[in-house]
């Protein structure tokens, strides 16, 4: 049998091409030959592109090769990353089919689910892979598939902890419900490709589902749909969080963000263990100059040392500009454009994790055994904060007023809650170290997730010889 060929496809954030990467990593180890495909614009951000014996990475034009900027049309951007995506896609497909390498399977990640158009169209196989929780892929599911009247009449926004029932799901409030479905009217892109992926889902034969989480963390919400097999693969975190010398691992990791310098990594090695409060919303997310100012008030209040990532206007973020007490903040603390968040978390001087719950930096926080305080800012990040705090109890949620906002003294008690020694900081900290040995245990090269990828894969190779 010819060595397996597999094409992943991703959008060009950040947020999805790294798990992408980290499973062609595995793949990779496994004997695939693996070409990745995302948009120019990711490209042109990288600080440095992939590379590694077995994989070529393969970036094609959208028609936004500079990046999608704020005030683009959304759904002109969907729809010229469909064309081209798919145009891309079949070019690549039949150049391969000329050459005899052909594509065995095409692994796509979300709002890609028109790469499935095109592997129709050439007889190969497809997977999903889902790199968000499986209980938002659940939620989501039941949501276009029967309970939509059901949340909808359970989800009163007059009364956000009003419980919510779906099969196989903790009871959720409506405060923990994806924006994509509590706030349709605003991002009403978000649901139609969630319910297009859904469809196409339908439409196919045993679908397969690869799933960035792992079976002790989402066990029941992994079987909860009767009509799908989805397998839990991940956490498809960098393997340098394990202590582990992997050359895939070094090669295979790359940043759309650029910090001036490393000089924070002196200033870390410089505190006590188990001090620093690490602050990050992640690549999208930005907040209002009234939030920024109470996360400093906060963070001067807490005279805890601190490391906050404040993204400038270059890399899309407006934070910079909004900070009014910068000079009192660096009494305390280290205020920086970006850093290496895997890293940071791996520091022994990491007390806590002030997050929007992203559900890599959700991953990577448990992984690294650091407890989180949960401030999430939409799509799946609600859920997440959910199941952090009520489900995992790895952590705690921030609280916003009836504004929406989370003040500062609400953030000072939680920073409290999950650095301090009393009975729900050791509780915080004890789920935190149950959960750090449980998700290297599903990472280690060899275990779970190589036999379920192997599996995988021989699955795939056993239907494109029917």
């Amino acid at each position: 049998m010819s060595q397996p060929h597999f094409l992943l496809v991703t959008i060009p954030a950040q947020g999805h091409i790294n798990p992408t990467l980290q499973f062609a990593k595995h793949l990779i180890r496994i004997g695939v030959r693996v070409t990745f495909i995302t948009c120019i614009s990711a490209r042109h951000r990288m600080t440095k592109v992939p590379t590694a014996q077995g994989l070529t990475f393969l970036p094609f034009s959208d028609g936004y090769d500079d990046g999608f900027q704020p005030g683009d049309d959304v759904d002109r951007y969907l729809s010229e990353l469909r064309r081209r995506g798919k145009e891309a896609i079949s070019e690549f497909i039949t150049s391969g089919e000329n050459e005899g390498k052909p594509v065995t399977c095409i692994v796509y990640t979300l709002f890609i689910h028109w790469a499935t158009e095109v592997a129709r169209k050439h007889h190969i196989p497809t997977a999903l892979l889902w790199i968000q929780p499986a209980t938002v892929f659940d939620i989501y599911y039941f949501y276009f598939n029967g309970y939509e009247s059901t949340i909808k009449a359970q989800a009163d926004e007059t009364n956000p902890k009003r419980s919510i029932k779906l099969p196989g799901l903790p009871l959720l409030a409506t405060s923990d419900l994806p924006s994509f479905v509590t706030a349709s009217n605003v991002y009403r892109w978000g649901p139609s490709l969630i319910q297009e992926q859904m469809d196409v889902l339908a439409d196919e034969y045993n679908p397969k589902i690869l799933v960035n989480t792992f079976d002790a963390l989402e066990h029941e919400t992994l079987n909860a749909i009767e009509n799908f097999n989805m397998v839990g693969i991940g956490p498809l975190i960098p393997s340098s969080f394990l202590n582990s010398n992997d050359s895939l691992d070094n090669s295979l990791r790359t940043d759309l963000f650029q910090s001036d310098s490393k000089d924070y990594f002196q200033w870390l090695d410089s505190k006590p263990k188990s001090a620093v409060v690490y602050v990050s919303f992640g690549s999208i997310a930005v907040l209002t100059k009234q939030q920024v100012e109470e996360i400093a008030r906060a963070l001067i209040s807490s005279r805890q040392p601190f490391l906050w990532v404040v993204r400038n206007r270059k890399d899309g973020g407006e934070e910079e500009d909004k900070l009014t007490c910068r000079e009192e903040l660096e009494q305390f603390g280290r205020v920086v454009p970006w850093c290496s968040q895997v890293e940071v978390l791996s520091h022994p001087s990491l007390g806590c994790f002030v997050t929007h719950c992203g559900w890599n930096s959700t991953l990577e926080s448990m992984v690294a055994g650091v407890p989180v305080v949960a401030f999430p800012q939409w799509t799946d990040q609600w859920t997440n904060a959910k199941l952090i705090e009520d489900v995992w109890g790895n952590g705690v949620r921030v609280s916003a007023n009836e504004e929406g906002m989370v003040e500062c003294d609400e953030i000072v008690r939680c920073l409290d809650l999950v650095m301090g020694d009393d009975e729900k900081g050791m509780e915080v900290k004890k789920n935190v170290e149950k959960w750090k040995g449980l998700a290297r245990e599903a990472s280690m090269e060899g275990g779970s997730m190589d036999m379920k990828l192997k599996a995988f894969v021989d699955d795939v190779a056993q239907a494109g010889c029917k």
